[in-house]
């Protein structure tokens, strides 16, 4: 299917939305996203490890019907976003934290796995929205694995919001344009 309305072709090609935990970023992007004709590419990135997580999984699932496809890609993001292109269906990504997560436990090499990512995203026909946490406001880790975490976020969100056409900041639930 292709996306031919006129409202789809005001809709920027990529955006970046930010935001802290239980910020609103989800929400926001499902909004967007579904603004625009259906059928819509839900990518999720989460992985159900514990019961926490399959909760958090579960409370997403609910708020999406029968118009969202979902698509699993805990580490082969860049290769799910390239296959789905093909698709020209307007595109969520939930979330980069989790997927560079993934990526840093696996012991994936983090530059090679942020370029892939990065020339996915550019080549990407779009609409894309891809969710992210702001991980460098908070308190300083006390491991190197957490602070290197918190490095390697910043620079590959800074990286996403270089290419991206729009990024949103989600404060207290509130959108706030950056970009």
């Amino acid at each position: 299917m292709s996306i031919s309305t006129s409202r789809s072709a005001e809709f920027p090609r990529l955006s970046l939305i930010l935001g802290g935990a239980r910020s609103g970023k989800s929400g926001y992007a499902e909004t967007l996203v579904s603004s625009l004709p259906p059928p819509w590419i839900y990518v999720a990135t989460a992985e159900a490890l514990d019961h926490e997580m399959r909760e958090r999984i579960e409370h997403h699932r609910n708020r999406r019907d029968q118009r969202w496809k979902t698509v699993d890609a805990p580490r082969d993001l860049p290769e799910t976003i390239q296959r789905l292109a093909d698709e020209h269906q307007p595109m969520m990504i939930d979330c980069l934290t989790l997927w560079l997560s993934n990526c840093l436990l696996a012991s994936l090499d983090l530059q090679e796995a942020n370029d892939r990512l990065i020339t996915a995203l550019e080549r990407a026909p779009g609409p894309v929205v891809l969710v992210s946490n702001e991980v460098g406001w908070g308190i300083v880790p006390d491991t190197p694995l957490g602070r290197r975490f918190r490095d390697e976020q910043g620079r590959l969100n800074q990286r996403v919001a270089n290419i991206a056409d729009r990024v949103v900041m989600m404060v207290a639930g509130l959108p706030l344009t950056v970009k």
